[in-house]
């Protein structure tokens, strides 16, 4: 049987529509999983025909679980990664294992995940920005000294996925602070510093096929920032002032061809200070949480499906078949708690001109205030005939979303 194996995958967002997307293409789909609860609640994954519990970490374990599955008589055509981190290893087995061979540019897509080697691969270019490597054999007085930042700054781990581990420092109090927190949760990771960069922000969602590089989508994003930097609004403009999507389209241009990236897709997070991009980061695979779904509201195109095709080596299909503005409005809670129940979803699905209203968590999970993009605990997706009136429609609707925790 033709097969896709996907390495990790959650209960929602653009991987799990991928997988959806793959077996409605006619393939066997396996997943390979290191959550236990995937496996508890199996019957949730219909569209998943082999899910088999794995360390992801190890490579060497996932190969022999590939070789049975070839053994069993299914053909690899395809592996792939939707999940912060393992995109790497999806490419690097797929390199080893697919019939297709498709050309996969190992090296890239490994810059492109690890964010000290993003900054090191953009430091001579114009869209980089002034950053420092610190481990803990130096001093952060003498490190600091030598680098002469100013406040505000950015820390970060390199291998921080969803906001979790960056950290914004105002003054040298909250820079040691911050030093120490990631110092005792990664001993033996070096910490990126960055200087911090005003402006507005938006994210690229761009496919590339054969040397074709195609922006699929721009969204401008709003960020809430308290202890961390929570994207909680995400607003995809049907039709790109000329002006705006010729800026980008350089950019991303100019990257990916440096990349050396010729088949994959991937996102940018750029901000415009002093009418000049700066790249906040680029990440080796869709947006996840609704993007796939606003794209679909957006143009009618099943990106997830479409970037499946590419590991495929077949053509993707990136016609508009509607134009609509799209907004989406993420939900978070204000305090810690367990979850007794959510009430408002029938409420905000009967506001014009809401597709889809999404509530993450069950009855009994424990909330807390945003540390991470983990802990956004809905979102309201919405259009309008405008990016205005598509905006107004999700946050009235999301307000209709209320949290019951326990006291």
């Amino acid at each position: 049987m033709r097969t896709v194996v996907f390495i990790g995958l959650q209960k929602s967002g653009s991987g799990r529509e991928a997988v959806r997307a793959a077996e409605s293409l006619g393939y066997f789909t396996v997943v390979f999983t290191n959550i236990k609860g995937n496996l508890l609640q199996r019957n949730e994954f219909p569209d998943v025909h082999k899910m088999i519990f794995v360390d992801l970490n190890d490579e060497k374990v996932m190969q022999e679980k590939i070789k049975h599955l070839q053994n069993q008589g299914l053909i690899i055509e395809a592996v792939i990664s939707f999940v912060d981190g393992y995109v790497h290893t999806a490419a690097e087995l797929c390199k080893q294992f697919c019939i297709t061979k498709m050309p996969i540019e190992i090296e890239a897509i490994g810059k492109m995940e690890n964010k000290i080697e993003t900054r090191k691969f953009l430091q001579n270019t114009e869209f980089g920005i002034n950053h420092a490597i610190y481990d803990k054999g130096q001093t952060l007085d003498s490190f600091m000294e030598k680098y002469n930042f100013d406040y505000p700054v950015i820390l970060k781990s390199p291998n921080s996925t969803g906001s979790k581990d960056v950290l914004k420092a105002e003054n040298e109090s909250e820079l040691k602070k911050h030093v120490e927190r990631l110092l005792r949760r990664y001993p033996d990771i070096p910490i990126l510093f960055e200087e911090y960069i005003e402006g507005p922000q938006y994210l690229v969602e761009v496919l590339v096929y054969n040397h074709d590089i195609h922006i699929v989508a721009v969204v401008e994003q709003e960020i809430t920032k308290g202890e961390r930097f929570i994207i909680t609004g995400y607003s995809l403009l049907a039709q790109v002032p000329q002006d705006l999507y010729e800026s980008l389209s350089n950019v991303v241009s100019a990257i990916i061809e440096k990349l050396q990236f010729t088949n994959g897709s991937c996102h940018f997070e750029l901000r415009l200070q002093d009418d000049q991009w700066k790249v906040i980061e680029i990440n080796s695979r869709i947006s996840g949480g609704g993007m796939n779904k606003m794209v679909e509201a957006a143009y009618g195109i099943n990106l997830a499906e479409q970037i499946i095709k590419v590991w495929l080596g077949l053509e993707p299909s990136l016609k508009h078949n509607n134009e609509n503005f799209v907004f989406t409005q993420y939900i978070t809670v204000s305090k810690k708690g367990t979850l007794q129940k959510v009430t408002g979803k029938k409420r905000a699905l009967q506001h014009k001109g809401v597709l889809d209203v999404y509530i993450k968590p069950r009855k009994g999970a424990l909330l807390q205030p945003p540390f991470s993009m983990g802990h956004r605990y809905a979102y309201v997706l919405a259009t309008g005939s405008t990016i205005e009136e598509a905006k107004g429609i999700a946050k009235a609707s999301a307000k209709e979303i209320e949290f019951h925790l326990d006291k």
